[in-house]
C-alpha cells in the first residue's frame, strides 16, 4: 500500500425531501449572492428550480441563473459564467445537475477568482488560487463530481476535452435526493450507471499489492451498481435501487478508493477524445473502448483479472489458465453492458472510425505524442492507436 492523503470537505445531505434546505446551506456558509447553473434540459429542471429558488428566497438570498450546459461541458459557456459572476458579484455558486453542469460549475469557480484564461488550468499552464465555494443539487447519480476534486471540460476551439482537478473546487456541500433521478432516460441511467462501474475499474486495475480493503470496496461498489441498475432500468421510480446508485456514486470518486493505490485512467483518457471529437455520453464512450483496453493489457496482471473475473463477475477459477478465467471476465463485462443497452465498441454509437480519425485521437490523447498514458500497463502513442483500432 502505497502512502496518501484523504480529504473530503462536502457535506452530504442525503434523502427525502433535501432540496428545500439549500438555501440554509449557502446563507450559513457565507453565501448571499448566488449564481444557479444548471443543464440545457429546463423540462426537468423547471421543477426543481423551482424548489431551490423557493428555498434561496426564503433564506433572503438574491440569485441569477445560468443554463445551458450539456453532456461535454463546453468552456464558452463557462466562459460566459465567469463574465456574469464578475458582473453580478456573486459570491457562491450552486450547480444544480449533474457531472456536466458541476465541472462546468467548477470551472467558472476558478475564473471569477482569476483574470487569466481558466484554459490555461485544464492545459495545467497555471494553477489556481481559489476558487468560489460551489453547492450542488444532485440530479445524475454517475460523474461523482459532487465530493470530487476533478472537472472535464471541452473547448470547443479544436474540440479538446481536457480534466484538471483542485481541492479548492470540491463542493462545501450536495444535496442528494435519489427522487431526482427518477425522470432519467433509461439510457442516462445506464450510461451513468455504467460511469461508476468504470471510475471503479480504473483504480481497481493495479499493480500495487496489499491494498485488500479497497478492493473489497471497488468490487462492492461495482456489484452494487451492477445488481439496481437493471431494476431502476425497469422501474424508473424505485427510491431503494436509485438511492444504492447514488451513494455508490458519490463513495466511488471522492478518492476513498484511491487511497493506498494508484489507478489507470486510461480507459477514460481515450474516451475523452472520443467524447471531444463526437460529442458521446461519457459512460457509454467508456464501455466502447474498457474491453479492448482490458484485452491489450491484461497479460501485465493476469491475476488482477482473473480476481475481477471470480470476485465481481461470478466465474470460476481456471488455476492451470487463469488467461482463460481473466477473458471469460472479460466477456461477462461486456454481456452486462449489452444487457443494460451500453456499446462494447465505438461502431455501436454508430461511428466509423477513418484511418485518419484514429490518427487524430492518438495525437489528442497523447499531447501531439508529448505524454503517454496509464498505469496497469504505461501506453505510448502506438498502444493507443492499436487500442482504438481493436475498439472501433
Amino acid at each position: 500500500m502505497l502512502n496518501f492523503r484523504y480529504f473530503l470537505p462536502t457535506q452530504i445531505i442525503f434523502g427525502k425531501d433535501t432540496v428545500k434546505m439549500v438555501g440554509d446551506e449557502i446563507r450559513k456558509r457565507g453565501g448571499t449572492r448566488v449564481l444557479v447553473h444548471y443543464s440545457s434540459d429546463s423540462s426537468w429542471a423547471k421543477p426543481i428550480l423551482s424548489q431551490v429558488y423557493s428555498s434561496l428566497k426564503e433564506a433572503g438570498l438574491s440569485y441569477i441563473s445560468l443554463g445551458g450546459v450539456v453532456p461535454n461541458p463546453r468552456l464558452s459557456l463557462i466562459r460566459k459564467g465567469i463574465e456574469l459572476g464578475k458582473k453580478e458579484k456573486v459570491d457562491f455558486i450552486l450547480a444544480v445537475g449533474g457531472g456536466s453542469v458541476i465541472d462546468s460549475a467548477k470551472g467558472i469557480g476558478y475564473g471569477i477568482k482569476d483574470d487569466g484564461d481558466v484554459w490555461d488550468f485544464y492545459l495545467r499552464k497555471r494553477t489556481p488560487e481559489a476558487c468560489i465555494p460551489i453547492g450542488v443539487v444532485l440530479t445524475v447519480a454517475g460523474a461523482g463530481s459532487e465530493t470530487s476534486d476533478g472537472s472535464v471540460v471541452t473547448n470547443e476551439d479544436g474540440w479538446l476535452k481536457r480534466d484538471f482537478g483542485s481541492d479548492l473546487a470540491r463542493p462545501r456541500f450536495a444535496i442528494m435526493n435519489p427522487e431526482l433521478t427518477y425522470s432519467l432516460s433509461p439510457y442516462q441511467s445506464a450510461s451513468s450507471g455504467a460511469d461508476i462501474i468504470m471510475h471503479a475499474m480504473e483504480r481497481y486495475f493495479t499493480l500495487v499489492d496489499h491494498v485488500e480493503l479497497s478492493d473489497r470496496l471497488c468490487e462492492s461498489i461495482m456489484k452494487t451498481v451492477m445488481h439496481n441498475l437493471p431494476i431502476v432500468l425497469c422501474n424508473p421510480d424505485d427510491y431503494n435501487a436509485r438511492a444504492e446508485i447514488m451513494w455508490a456514486a458519490t463513495v466511488c470518486h471522492n478518492g476513498l478508493l484511491t487511497s493506498g493505490r494508484k489507478g489507470d485512467w486510461a480507459s477514460h483518457n481515450l474516451e475523452h477524445e472520443l467524447g471531444g471529437m463526437f460529442d458521446v455520453a461519457h459512460g457509454a464512450g467508456l464501455c466502447a473502448i474498457w474491453p479492448s483496453w482490458a484485452r491489450y493489457v491484461c497479460s501485465e496482471d493476469i491475476m488482477r483479472f482473473a480476481q475481477f473475473a471470480v470476485s465481481v463477475m461470478g466465474c470460476t477459477m481456471d488455476y492451470h489458465q487463469p488467461e482463460k478465467t481473466a477473458e471469460e471476465g472479460i466477456k461477462a463485462m461486456e454481456m452486462f453492458l449489452r444487457s443494460i443497452g451500453m456499446p462494447t465498441s465505438i461502431h455501436e454509437m454508430g461511428i466509423v472510425l477513418a484511418d485518419d480519425q484514429i490518427d487524430e485521437l492518438v495525437l489528442k490523447c497523447s499531447n501531439d505524442n508529448t505524454r503517454t498514458i496509464g498505469a496497469f500497463k504505461v501506453l505510448s502513442s502506438e498502444d493507443m492507436k492499436k487500442i482504438y483500432e481493436m475498439a472501433r
